[in-house]
């Protein structure tokens, strides 16, 4: 794994979900870095990627309420458990579960594995609200994929929270989730 700087100089054999969530920081003139890696499915392999990108990815969790009404986008630190009962007591949510693929496709354009915070971006509806524990806002950094789970981005959390959140649009709230 080799770390660039900024989206891949060619991008002809790229997804256009992935080219899109590049140009959308580069229209936010956010410089980040990238590294191309198979497929992200082991924690083995997110080490590795953590390491080569210098920042931890974030764990993404793409959650709905029993109604399926109300849709969250959880961003948290990959060393904590998901605990639904706490989270649902802060948001005041009904019992929290994992939103479906087809939901996920409709309101993110990604798929289970891809899940990022660019993929709000094609949430044109704002329908998701993004939740970010506390603990990610602490370092620097932070890791996530352009919508796909084959090329990881180190972005500066300073830019996710004056740059990113704002132009996105979606309502969102930090929580505090215990770590064990």
């Amino acid at each position: 794994m080799i770390l660039e700087n900024g989206r891949p100089n060619n991008t002809n054999d790229r997804l256009e979900k992935e080219i899109k969530a590049y140009d959308f920081l580069d229209s936010l003139n956010i410089k980040y870095d990238r590294v191309d890696h198979l497929p992200a499915m082991t924690m083995e392999v997110c080490a590795e990627i953590d390491k080569a990108l210098g920042a931890s990815i974030c764990k993404n969790l793409f959650l709905c309420n029993r109604q399926q009404t109300e849709f969250y986008l959880l961003m948290m630190p990959d060393n904590k458990p998901f605990k639904t009962k706490n989270l649902s007591a802060q948001i005041g949510s009904s019992r929290l579960s994992f939103a479906t693929a087809e939901y996920m496709e409709k309101y993110l354009n990604t798929t289970p594995g891809s899940v990022s915070v660019l993929g709000l971006i094609n949430d044109t509806e704002n329908a998701v609200t993004l939740l970010i524990d506390e603990d990610i806002l602490k370092d620097e950094f932070f890791g996530c994929h352009p919508l796909i789970n084959t090329s990881s981005l180190k972005i500066k959390t300073d830019d996710l929270m004056s740059k990113i959140i704002p132009a996105l649009g979606n309502k969102f709230s930090t929580v505090e989730l215990a770590a064990e």
